[in-house]
């Protein structure tokens, strides 16, 4: 073999090698991005599979199905004639966690992103929902409900970027239900002013028990008729329900309220400005998917809150 004709198979076998390297490391990378898609299919199974349990245990039946809530009303108040329910701690109000969640730093929002929340649903051909001209943001919960315990948080930070709240009471979800005596904030008779979105809470359900209802807890608030309708057709039947808009919804919680067990509310508002906690990826990047929902009903304002790092990463997840 003459040297020209073995320099050419060299260089040849050299190419050969090289190929196989790189697809070596595209099959690597390849693993490493499956992999990563995996876990996010996982957190999401499990996430949806406490949705669905929640759902089934906590069912609102509004119309129609009605043996389905006369069996749900006949087995609480069969619990609780054989055992006194335990009743959730007083609420309190607490100025200092109520202005420590509204007044996240930016940098914090910004290196959390999409963080580990859940995404929003997104909803189109329909009315948007708005009230004296600017775009709402309808919140319906119960004060015993532990998945509306985790959302509100991220819900307040959300509208603290927008606004000013007031008159929020610091309570617990219920103690005998599952991620029992979640720290959290009620809406009930709370207020908030803002030039560029409004806010609607509907506390549905208190914490006081009650067998006549179909959840076990005394009413709060009443829902309108059209509320009522947005619910219906968007929740699923279960607890927390936020529209934005009527052009996002969140069904369910983004994050599951374990995140916050046995911690004090100023612990968890401590938490959320600490963008290497758990709690802060779990809440801040919920906060910053709502966000990133109002930017779009709002047209990008306030852009230093629209156009912000944290608040575009989210809304790639929206």
């Amino acid at each position: 073999m003459g040297n020209g004709t073995r320099k050419q198979a060299q260089s040849e076998r050299g190419k050969a090698a090289s190929r196989q390297a790189r697809g070596k490391v595209a099959a690597q990378r390849a693993m490493g991005k499956a992999a990563a898609q995996r876990a996010r299919e996982k957190v999401a199974a499990q996430r949806a599979s406490a949705r669905r349990a929640e759902t089934r245990r906590r069912a609102l039946i509004l119309g129609g199905a009605i043996t389905v809530v006369l069996a749900v009303v006949a087995t609480l108040i069969t619990v609780k004639m054989t055992r006194a329910p335990q009743r959730a701690a007083p609420a309190t109000t607490d100025a200092a966690v109520e202005q420590s969640v509204a007044s996240i730093p930016a940098a914090t929002f910004n290196a959390v992103g999409a963080g580990t929340a859940a995404r929003l649903k997104a909803i189109s051909g329909q009315p948007e929902l708005t009230l004296d001209g600017k775009p709402e943001v309808l919140f319906m919960g119960g004060e015993y409900c532990p998945y509306c315990a985790a959302e509100r948080w991220a819900v307040a930070a959300a509208l603290g970027r927008f606004g000013t709240a007031s008159g929020t009471r610091f309570i617990h979800s219920s103690p005998t239900d599952v991620y029992p005596d979640t720290p959290t904030m009620s809406f009930y008779k709370s207020s908030y002013t803002s030039k560029y979105v409004a806010f609607v809470p509907v506390e549905w359900y208190g914490e006081k028990p009650d067998s006549a209802t179909p959840t076990g807890y005394a009413y709060l608030q009443r829902p309108t008729p059209k509320q009522a309708a947005l619910f219906n057709s968007y929740s699923g039947g279960g607890f927390p329900f936020v529209d934005i808009g009527n052009r996002y919804v969140v069904t369910g919680v983004q994050y599951l309220p374990s995140a916050l067990a046995n911690m004090t509310w100023a612990q968890v508002a401590a938490a959320m400005r600490d963008p290497s906690s758990p709690v802060a990826r779990d809440i801040d990047g919920a906060a910053n998917m709502i966000t990133a929902a109002i930017c779009k009903l709002t047209h990008g304002q306030p852009g230093s809150v629209c156009n912000s790092a944290g608040v575009k990463a989210a809304a790639a997840s929206i």
